[in-house]
C-alpha cells in the first residue's frame, strides 16, 4: 500500500482517515467502545469478562480459519473448556482441525500478556503469536520467523501469489513501525490495528497462519492503543459476523492496491470494533447476571 509505506505513518494515517466515510465509522467505533468501558460490571469485574472476551475471540478467530470441530456443541464451549484444562486436546492432535483450533486458541490466550512495553519489540511478539498459532503445524524450524527464499505461503489465495521476501519485508517493516508507535497516542489506534492486520494477511510473512497471527496482533493493539483499554471487546468476531464473507472480500479489496479498496477494509474494520464492543456489552451483561458458561 504505496500511500502508507511512503511517508511517516503518521501523515498516510491522517490521509486514511480523510477517506470518504471513514473518520466517522472511526468515530462511531470509539462511542461504542466507550461505552462498552463504562459498563456497570466492569468497575471491577474486568479480568473475568476479558478471558470471556479471549474465548470467544479465539473460537471466532478458528471459525474464520475453517475449523470448527464435528460433533461439539459449539465452539465457544469447547474452548472454554480447553482453556480452563477440562478437555485434553492432545487427543485429537492427529486432527488438522483440531490443531488449528489449538492454534487459535494458544495465539489468542497469548495476547494477554502483550502489552506496551512489548510491542516496541514487534518483531519478537509476532514470533511469540506465530510459535502460538502454529506449534505442531509446521516444520520447527520454520516456526517463529518470517519465509526466507525458496518457502512460499499457500493460504490465502483468492488475493493472489504471496509477495517475494523483498516485498514482504517492506510490508514488515510498515507493520513493525505502526505497531511499534501504536502507544505513543499520535497514531489513530483503529486505523494502526486495520493497517496491521491487513498488512499482514496480505504480506503473508509466515509460511502459515498469517491469519491468525494478525488477529491477535489487532485484538493487542486495540487493547494497548486504548481504545478498548479493558479487553472485553471482540474484535475476532466483528469480522466473522455473516460468515466471515465480508471479512475476506474486505481484505481481497485492500489487496488489490487501490484507495477504494483500503477504504472499503477501513469501513469493514471500524464497523466490526462496533459489532467486537457490541459482543463486548453481551458478555458483560452475562458477567453481571452471573450467567457466563
Amino acid at each position: 500500500m504505496a500511500a502508507v509505506t511512503s511517508d511517516p505513518a503518521h501523515a498516510a494515517l491522517g490521509r486514511l482517515l480523510a477517506l470518504t466515510g471513514v473518520e466517522e465509522a472511526v468515530g462511531a467505533a470509539r462511542e461504542a467502545c466507550t461505552a462498552l468501558r463504562w459498563h456497570e460490571a466492569l468497575r471491577r469485574r474486568i479480568p473475568e469478562a476479558a478471558a470471556e472476551s479471549r474465548v470467544r475471540g479465539a473460537a471466532a478467530s478458528a471459525m474464520l480459519e475453517g475449523a470448527e470441530p464435528a460433533g461439539s456443541q459449539g465452539s465457544v464451549p469447547l474452548v472454554r473448556e480447553l482453556v480452563r484444562g477440562a478437555v485434553d486436546w492432545q487427543e485429537r492432535a492427529d486432527d488438522p482441525v483440531w490443531r488449528v483450533l489449538a492454534g487459535a486458541v494458544r495465539a489468542t490466550s497469548a495476547t494477554e500478556q502483550i502489552g506496551g512495553p512489548q510491542l516496541r519489540s514487534p518483531g519478537q511478539v509476532l514470533a511469540g503469536l506465530h510459535t502460538a498459532a502454529t506449534g505442531g503445524l509446521v516444520a520447527p524450524g520454520q516456526v517463529g520467523r518470517p519465509r526466507v527464499e525458496g518457502e512460499d505461503a499457500l493460504e490465502w489465495t483468492e488475493l493472489g501469489p504471496a509477495p517475494g521476501v523483498g516485498e514482504m519485508h517492506a510490508r514488515l517493516g510498515l507493520v513493525h513501525e505502526l505497531v511499534s508507535g501504536v502507544t505513543d497516542g499520535r497514531l489513530p489506534t483503529l486505523l494502526v490495528a486495520a493497517v496491521v492486520h491487513a498488512e499482514i494477511v496480505v504480506a503473508r510473512p509466515f509460511v502459515l497462519g498469517n491469519a491468525i497471527v494478525a488477529r491477535a496482533l489487532e485484538r493487542v493493539v486495540i487493547r494497548v492503543g486504548g481504545l478498548d483499554p479493558t479487553g472485553v471487546a471482540v474484535p475476532e468476531v466483528g469480522h466473522a459476523d455473516r460468515a466471515g464473507a465480508d471479512y475476506r472480500g474486505a481484505l481481497t479489496a485492500y489487496a488489490s492496491g487501490g484507495s477504494e479498496g483500503v477504504r472499503l477494509w477501513l469501513l469493514h474494520c471500524a464497523e466490526a470494533v462496533e459489532r467486537a464492543a457490541a459482543e463486548g456489552v453481551r458478555i458483560a451483561d452475562a458477567v453481571r447476571a452471573g450467567r457466563l458458561g
